[in-house]
């Protein structure tokens, strides 16, 4: 049976560790302050600000809920994220996406000041990230996969590393993130040849790729830790959720799984609020970068 890499304690961890931080930036008269821009009501947006908002409120941090209409012009957003943008009070900007459909969501992020883009929707903060300048910030979600793997003590530097899934969000920041640890990274995707073979390969194997129990036995090897990023609605019970791993056939096999849920989505959140607190400090002078 593979040892369950549970995502509560990790969050726990952190925000015990924030809480310190900011009971430490109050006493200089400093609280940090999230930012939440949300166009609309989608329920997954709805699902994810419940969970930032009381993640903020157990570590003592703010936060604010700039909301808009779905049917907001361009011109009227973009003017709405430049005021939160330009707004001292707030250090970290969190912009639920995707936005809808008449609205430019590329230049929308753009707009998101670096400084303050605390889950890496600027193209420039993903800039940062590809050239290791630690004042960018990572995607909320492979970072909370290197909080898992650094809270498990699982070590990296050497070990074969292979990530299923090159998207933006995750793929390509997580495998970023893993070479700043000195794992050796392969990045594979839908149209990789002998999949199964290659994933069987890694020491450490990251699944992002948004299909529901796609990773089976045949894909996994003993000895291995697996990270699951998927979250995807079971197509053998409605209304419930799985990973992209088929968790039943992977878990006998494989030295260490997160589970779904519990796993890596557990710990966003509490990324989230890290990266503001440090987003804090960097904009009052209180660290060195």
């Amino acid at each position: 049976m593979a040892e369950r890499l549970a995502g509560k304690a990790v969050a726990d961890a952190i925000k015990e560790d924030l809480s310190k931080k900011i009971e430490e930036l109050k006493s200089k008269g400093i609280t940090p302050k999230l930012g939440i821009l949300r166009v609309g009501a989608r329920p997954d947006d709805l699902f994810y600000e419940g969970g930032a908002k009381k993640t903020c409120e157990a570590v003592g941090m703010q936060y604010e809920v700039f909301k808009y209409p779905e049917d907001i012009d361009q011109a009227n957003f973009e003017k709405a994220v430049i005021e939160v943008g330009a707004n001292r009070s707030i250090n970290g900007i969190l912009m639920f996406a995707p936005l809808p459909k008449h609205l430019d969501e590329r230049k929308i992020r753009s707009l998101i000041p670096v400084e303050k883009d605390v889950d890496s929707m600027n193209l420039d903060s993903a800039a940062k990230v590809f050239a290791d300048d630690p004042t960018g910030f990572a995607p909320c979600t492979p970072a909370a996969c290197m909080e898992i793997l650094k809270f498990y003590d699982i070590p990296l530097k050497g070990k074969r590393a292979v990530v299923l899934g090159r998207s933006l969000v995750v793929g390509k920041p997580v495998a970023m993130l893993l070479l700043r640890e000195h794992a050796t990274v392969t990045i594979c995707h839908s149209r990789t040849e002998n999949l199964p073979e290659v994933c069987r390969e890694a020491e450490i194997l990251v699944t992002a790729v948004g299909k529901a129990k796609m990773v089976k036995g045949n894909f996994v090897k003993a000895g291995q830790t697996v990270i699951d990023v998927g979250i995807n609605e079971d197509p053998d019970n409605p209304g419930k959720f799985v990973g992209d791993v088929d968790y039943e056939q992977v878990e006998p096999i494989v030295e260490k799984i997160t589970p779904v849920p519990g796993g890596v989505g557990s710990v966003t959140t509490a990324v989230l609020c890290k990266h503001t607190v440090m987003a804090c400090e960097m904009q009052n002078n209180l660290v060195m970068v």
